[in-house]
């Protein structure tokens, strides 16, 4: 049997298929419009997630949430999909794990998609004001999605645009969840252009295109006045030891491993502050810094005098109940003239739910899971976040890892010690592994400089590592990629003046959510 060359034909699909279809297609369009992908006429998938949210049926509640959960299956399929790498580290143990966290993760999330869809129809708008209705809803359940339980904001829709970007320096002033209203309120506005009468389209159109120039031009003009190093400022050196994931947590790679941080460590230059990622030696740090066993007396001779090493370090301590408990930490080693001093320590706040501990409890591990740190016990969550201040160093926020996800949280800290200097990011995204997921956390973060107007240094065992200004914008020549071996050495750049997001948070967020609701109201008005 020979088959014509349309075989397949879109229009044949039943008038029940065809939507869904293509609200999936927008939901992938989306997702696409993000880094690394970069392919920002994607976002004319919200415009066409809306038209459909727009079409009649006989049960239209269920319709909309079913176009919206499946624009959204499409959103989180380009956006999640890592999720699967790091089972496939303890692949004998953990792999089987694959496929329903997949399942569960871009099903779940696709649920606040599927609720933003249900909320724009009960609000049922007609006329102009209908992006901006759509742009409420959607940012509405994306902050849920950001905050219910212990929270997942990755790539929020305001962080399509690449940080260090004309169009994201408007996260300075509304946060990424405000310009996450904006992006989907503009990319939804070209729906107005199908409107029947021709100035109605006309004013549409002048309306995106000022838009569009008021985003860029503000963003150009911002960028065009970043401030300068002080001359003053540390040098912070950045270490990259590429090493794989699953090579890393094998006992008799522990002394290769030290030893080529060492090597790296001490390469021709004259850091102030040498940098090492999250988690960079497969080991509990307590038992590394023993005199007698070679690597305290390693470092000793590898630091030189007034240098400052910050690693990230699994460390113990006593709890409570006499338990030892696990953390996830960020220590300050200094160089005296004796030896080491310990001089700061973090512990990292936000954990990772199943990566890091298992939020069910007993309950999973009567099912047979468990979270996927490689030590006894699952992670301890550490205190309230403050500023770190290590002796010679400036005043900084860490962020391991997941925490660079959260806007805010570098503000909030702040409220308990002071604004800081600079933000370090310490990250193992060899989890991820070669894909998009590094490239997107990479995004991600360094929207936390632009919303606090503070330079990030960013270290990972395998890429991306980078040193990142306060306008978001990695420095030329600063950054080490997917499997790059080395070093960054750079100058810490300069902060900028306190951001309008970083005095008044999620204030503007709560405006435009109220703008929102008003043209719901002039919405209904005109529809009666």
């Amino acid at each position: 049997m020979r088959l014509s060359p349309a075989w397949f034909s879109f229009d044949r699909l039943s008038p029940v298929w065809r939507p869904r279809l293509i609200a999936l297609g927008a939901g992938l369009a989306c997702g696409l419009a993000h880094p690394p992908f970069g392919i920002l006429p994607g976002l004319l998938g919200y415009a066409v997630l809306l038209h459909l949210l727009e079409g009649q049926g006989e049960r239209p509640l269920r319709q909309a949430f079913l176009r919206g959960w499946l624009a959204g299956v499409g959103y989180f399929a380009v956006g999640v999909w890592w999720i699967t790498e790091p089972f496939m580290v303890d692949a004998a143990a953990q792999g089987w794990m694959a496929p329903f966290a997949l399942l569960l993760m871009g099903g779940g999330l696709a649920l606040f998609w599927g609720l933003a869809a249900l909320l724009h129809r009960l609000a049922a708008p007609r006329g102009w004001t209908r992006p901006f209705v759509f742009a409420g809803a959607l940012t509405l359940t994306e902050f849920l999605r950001g905050h219910i339980l212990t929270g997942f904001p990755w790539n929020l829709p305001g962080e399509t645009w690449a940080a260090g970007s004309a169009p994201s320096q408007a996260a300075a002033y509304v946060g990424a969840y405000g310009l996450t209203w904006m992006t989907v309120a503009l990319a939804s506005s070209f729906v107005l252009l199908r409107a029947p009468d021709r100035s109605a389209r006309m004013r549409a159109a002048v309306g995106i295109a000022g838009a569009l120039g008021l985003l860029y031009g503000a963003g150009a003009v911002r960028l065009a006045h970043s401030p300068a190093p002080a001359p003053d400022a540390p040098r912070i050196r950045l270490v990259q030891a590429n090493i794989d994931q699953k090579e890393k947590w094998r006992p008799e790679n522990l002394n290769q491993i030290f030893a080529t941080y060492l090597e790296l460590t001490a390469r021709p230059g004259a850091p102030d502050v040498i940098v090492w990622p999250e988690g960079a030696l497969p080991a509990v740090i307590d038992d590394l810094l023993v005199p007698g066993r070679g690597y305290l007396e390693g470092l000793t001779r590898t630091l030189k005098p007034g240098q400052t090493l910050m690693t990230g370090a699994n460390r113990v301590g006593p709890g409570p109940d006499g338990r030892t408990l696990y953390y996830n930490s960020l220590i300050a080693l200094r160089r005296e003239a004796p030896g080491l001093v310990l001089t700061g320590v973090y512990d990292k706040h936000r954990l990772v739910p199943f990566g890091e501990f298992l939020p069910l409890g007993g309950l999973a591990g009567k099912l047979g899971i468990r979270s996927l740190v490689h030590m006894p016990e699952d992670f301890t969550a550490g205190a309230e976040p403050a500023p770190l201040q290590p002796q010679g160093v400036p005043a900084l926020q860490p962020l391991i890892c997941y925490e660079a996800l959260f806007p805010g949280f570098t503000r909030q800290a702040a409220r308990r010690g002071g604004r800081p200097a600079w933000i370090l990011n310490v990250s193992n995204d060899a989890w991820f592994g070669g894909g998009s997921g590094p490239l997107q956390h990479l995004n991600i973060a360094a929207y936390r400089a632009i919303e606090e107007g503070l330079p990030i240094a960013r270290a990972t065992p395998t890429g991306v590592t980078a040193m990142i200004d306060a306008s978001g914008r990695i420095l030329p020549g600063k950054r080490l990629g997917l499997g790059g071996f080395g070093v960054v050495d750079a100058q810490l750049p300069a902060a900028r003046p306190p951001t309008p997001y970083s005095r008044h948070g999620e204030t503007f967020t709560a405006i435009l959510l109220l703008l929102s609701v008003a043209m719901a109201g002039v919405g209904r008005r005109d529809r009666k």
